[in-house]
C-alpha cells in the first residue's frame, strides 16, 4: 500500500493556472501507474489524466486535453498535474490515485490507493 498526499489546490480565476502535486510514501512508487481524477458536487468521479510508471505514456480526458499536463518525478515520489486555461467547469475535488501495475486506466475502480483530495475552485 502507498499513502498519497495531494497539495496545490485553491481558488483561481477563469483562464488561470494551478499545479497540483501528489507525493507518495513507499519504495515502490516508481513501479505504479498514477492517475488524477476529479469529482464535483452531485457528480460522479471522473477521469482526468494518467501516466505510466516510466512516464512514456500519458492519457487525458477529452475535456482537459491540451490544457492539462500530467508528469512525474520518481526520484521525488511525486506526480504533478499542471492545469492551464482553467474553466469554471474544472471546479471539483481533485484526487490522485495509484495503480499497482505499469499500465494506466481511465476507470477509477482499477486504482488501488487514493489521496484525500484537494479542492480546486475556478471562479471570478
Amino acid at each position: 500500500q502507498v499513502q498519497l498526499v495531494e497539495s496545490g489546490g485553491g481558488l483561481v480565476q477563469p483562464g488561470g493556472s494551478l499545479r497540483l502535486s501528489c507525493t507518495a510514501s513507499g519504495r515502490t512508487f516508481s513501479s505504479y501507474a498514477m492517475g488524477w481524477f476529479r469529482q464535483a458536487p452531485g457528480e460522479e468521479r471522473e477521469f482526468v489524466a494518467a501516466i505510466t510508471w516510466s512516464a512514456i505514456t500519458t492519457t487525458y480526458a477529452d475535456s482537459v486535453r491540451g490544457r492539462f499536463t500530467i508528469s512525474r518525478d520518481n526520484a521525488k515520489n511525486t506526480v504533478y498535474l499542471q492545469m492551464n486555461s482553467l474553466k469554471p467547469e474544472d471546479t471539483a475535488v481533485y484526487y490522485c490515485a495509484a495503480r499497482r501495475t505499469y499500465m494506466t486506466s481511465r476507470e477509477w475502480v482499477n486504482y488501488d490507493d487514493w489521496g484525500q483530495g484537494t479542492q480546486v475552485t475556478v471562479s471570478s
